[in-house]
């Protein structure tokens, strides 16, 4: 019984890691997105690349926070 309880905290810690992860590579895709945000200024196309860039940074933040409060709740 015990060790199916550890095994669920486990999981649940590696999915927040997971989550984690995922956001942290998801804000790598936005810095990549920002690197290109002069050139499509000069195109005439920056509203939409503003909006990915708003986009992508809160979609990594919200998987950061998740992941970190699952690994937190699976500590306690």
């Amino acid at each position: 019984m015990a060790s199916a309880i550890e095994n669920r905290e486990q999981s649940k810690k590696e999915t927040g890691a997971s989550l984690m992860f995922i956001g942290l590579a998801i804000w790598v895709a936005d810095a990549l997105v920002l690197f290109f945000l002069p050139a499509s200024v000069k195109m005439g196309g920056r509203f939409t690349w503003l909006i990915a860039i708003t986009v992508l940074a809160l979609m990594g933040f919200t998987l950061l926070v998740v992941g970190y409060m699952m690994r937190g709740k699976a500590e306690e």
